[in-house]
């Protein structure tokens, strides 16, 4: 397996090394101690979702706060073009993103740590979307950002995409209070950045 930094610190694109024969293919999807110790990528997976959607489909971009969840995304069918963004408020990186095509084809997958906002565009007729989350899903702390803000400038391959009722909705960058926004101090604290973690 390989692991490539991207133009995002924190944010990591992983190449798995594939076994194949005329009968098919083979490949290590997780594997948390070779994760860790060979690449120190160390968290577990709470949760586990899979999307289905039709092409120029664009989910996102979605994050979760106070609870936050990282994020291992990945194409189990079909092509998407996937993008993180730096929101964490007192980043150097605070409004930059970085995309990658990820495809059942080239088996790619993207780390996105907790702190970052994650959307995609579907660029096949369909594509199906597989999520490994550091942590359950939370109603009450589910939060977004619009995804063409202008503050952003996400460079989409789609300008026209479908989107959901509420995606279309959601704020730009600058309408959302601070303190629904993470920092890296309170996500370096676990007590405040999951508190209902702590709570249970």
């Amino acid at each position: 397996m390989k692991v490539h930094d991207t133009s995002l610190p924190g944010v990591r694109l992983v190449e798995p090394r594939v076994f194949g024969d005329d009968r098919g293919t083979f490949f290590e999807s997780w594997n948390r101690a070779r994760w860790r110790d060979e690449h120190g990528l160390d968290f577990d997976v709470v949760q586990s979702n899979v999307s289905e959607s039709a092409r120029g489909v664009l989910r996102g971009l979605h994050y979760q706060w106070p609870n936050p969840q990282g994020k291992l995304v990945g194409v189990l069918h079909g092509e998407v073009h996937d993008v993180a963004v730096d929101i964490r408020r007192d980043s150097p990186d605070f409004g930059r993103w970085t995309a990658a095509v990820l495809s059942a084809t080239n088996r790619r997958m993207l780390w996105i740590p907790e702190g970052f906002a994650h959307g995609f565009v579907v660029l096949s007729e369909r594509a199906v979307f597989q999520y490994l989350c550091t942590s359950a899903y939370s109603r009450e702390d589910d939060a977004g950002i619009r995804w063409n803000d202008a503050q952003l400038a996400i460079d989409w391959p789609d300008g026209a995409p479908s989107l959901s009722d509420k995606d279309a909705r959601l704020p730009f960058l600058e309408q959302i209070d601070p303190a629904r926004l993470p920092t890296m101090a309170t996500l370096a604290d676990p007590a405040i950045s999951h508190p209902a973690r702590e709570a249970s």
